[in-house]
């Protein structure tokens, strides 16, 4: 008998999760499905790829109509998050003839306005569903479901604001669900805010310390680049996350990875959202083996066989240390984190091990290292013009371009 069965679903969810191939509920599915299959309001915390998109679709696919406008509302802090969401939901309509439409930006306005015109459920991120609103291109007066998925993210974001104007937007008699991987004090002021008695529904967040090896180095920071391309080089691996704190280090290391022999792929918010489809495509298919990135990727995406994690640089939020760490060690599968330290990393790494006790992250001694070449800029192609021939023998007045941490020591 398949352990959905006990939740009371119709048929219909059922065939669809057993074509999905689950079995078995997770805990955090376990906790949540329940109160949410009775209407309630629901503040569910649980890591990255723990289920939580199937526990609040169970209940928007079972309690929305085909025909009656829009009644269900998600949102979420990312473009990516939103197209992944979609799919699932769509993955569990499956013999429902429901339209599950997205809408967020980067991306043209008149397909989305067509289809609001005409969907049941749609997947938004809070900046495109209030120009939608203002442009009065959506109607939100049926809703009745409305989830904040990644619900930490979208505050740490500076989404705020936008989210409370679109809450409040929503009909006052609705069911609501806040489903995050940590739950802050701030959330659950939100929630005591805007919902009615919410259900509390936890499953553990921390990571399995038997299936995931932590590791760090000390080093200096002109021997980053180096460490970082050796440890690629030599450790066994399928696919690889390399994280960094922004779009300009992310770019620096991709740059640097192709120009040594690494095929590497960045993905970042500085990119279109078409570009962006594309390199997580192509990562997904392991198609290119290494994916370079900021926190744009850490939290929601749905990412198989991902057996390294790297951190070029330390994160000074350690929420995000766990985030980043969650892309690997997942579904029972073995993982390992590699922290690549210099002496700007010391303050982000001890808040870390503090906020964390539990982790075990082992010091390791970098090997004999052969300096890499760096390329600091994109190389720009000759293009005969008089004004763009190199100033040989020259001097130039502009400063040359320089890693990030070279610019804030200085």
């Amino acid at each position: 008998m398949n352990a959905f069965e006990n939740f009371k679903l119709s048929q219909q969810l059922l065939d669809s999760i057993r074509r999905l191939g689950y079995d078995e509920p997770t805990q955090i599915q376990k906790e949540s499905i329940p109160p949410i299959m009775a209407g309630k309001d629901v503040i569910g915390e649980s890591a990255t790829g723990s289920g939580k998109t199937l526990a609040f679709g169970c209940g928007i696919i079972e309690n929305t109509m085909p025909g009656k406008g829009l009644q269900s509302l998600v949102l979420t802090p990312t473009r990516e998050l939103a197209e992944q969401v979609k799919n699932s939901l769509r993955q569990l309509s499956y013999n429902k003839p429901l339209r599950i439409i997205t809408a967020y930006g980067g991306v043209a306005i008149s397909p989305q306005i067509r289809e609001l015109s005409r969907a049941e459920v749609l997947v938004a991120t809070p900046g495109r569903l209030l120009d939608h609103l203002e442009r009065r291109t959506v109607d939100i007066s049926k809703v009745k479901i409305l989830v904040l998925d990644e619900a930490d993210r979208m505050l740490d974001m500076g989404f705020i604001d936008d989210v409370q104007k679109i809450i409040r937007a929503c009909p006052a008699n609705r069911q609501t669900m806040f489903f995050s991987a940590t739950i802050s004090s701030y959330i659950k002021e939100l929630g005591n805010r805007y919902m009615r008695s919410p259900v509390q529904a936890s499953a553990v967040k921390m990571v399995d310390p038997s299936k995931l090896k932590q590791v760090y180095y000390n080093i200096s920071k002109d021997m980053k680049l180096s460490l970082l391309i050796q440890l690629l080089q030599q450790e066994k691996s399928e696919l690889v996350m390399v994280f960094c704190n922004s779009r300009r280090t992310a770019d620096f290391v991709t740059r640097n990875l192709k120009v040594n022999g690494v095929r590497a792929i960045a993905i970042h918010g500085g990119f279109s959202q078409n570009k962006r489809n594309k390199t997580m495509q192509m990562f997904n298919e392991a198609k290119v083996q290494v994916l370079v990135c900021t926190d744009v990727a850490s939290r929601g995406l749905h990412i198989d066989n991902v057996t390294h994690v790297y951190n070029y640089e330390i994160p000074k939020d350690s929420n995000d240390y766990v985030h980043r760490i969650g892309r690997t060690a997942r579904a029972g599968e073995k993982g390992k984190v590699i922290n690549v330290l210099s002496e700007f990393d010391h303050d982000n790494f001890a808040r870390i091990l503090r906020d964390y006790r539990s982790f075990t992250i082992d010091m390791v001694q970098p090997p004999q290292l052969k300096r890499v070449m760096v390329v600091k800029q994109e190389r720009q192609p000759y293009s005969g013009r008089q004004s763009d021939r190199p100033a040989y023998g020259r001097p130039t007045h502009r400063r040359p371009a320089m890693h990030p941490v070279q610019r804030r020591r200085r």
